[in-house]
């Protein structure tokens, strides 16, 4: 038996709009925020390991 679709009421325009501001929050502001953070934590925490353990390469 085919579902039946039921028409948009005005109570689910709202939250579709809602959940467009959110997707576009998310792709556009929080995950290139969180990428650079990442990275660049990472290549803080290889610099600061640097400084003790020395730069890599063969001992001189």
């Amino acid at each position: 038996m085919a579902k039946k679709s039921h028409p948009i009421t005005a109570e689910e325009t709202p939250r579709k709009r809602q959940e467009l501001g959110l997707f576009l929050f998310i792709v556009v502001l929080l995950f290139p925020i969180l990428a650079v953070a990442i990275v660049g934590s990472y290549g803080f925490s290889v610099w600061i390991y640097q400084m003790f353990a020395g730069p890599p390469g063969p001992p001189l």
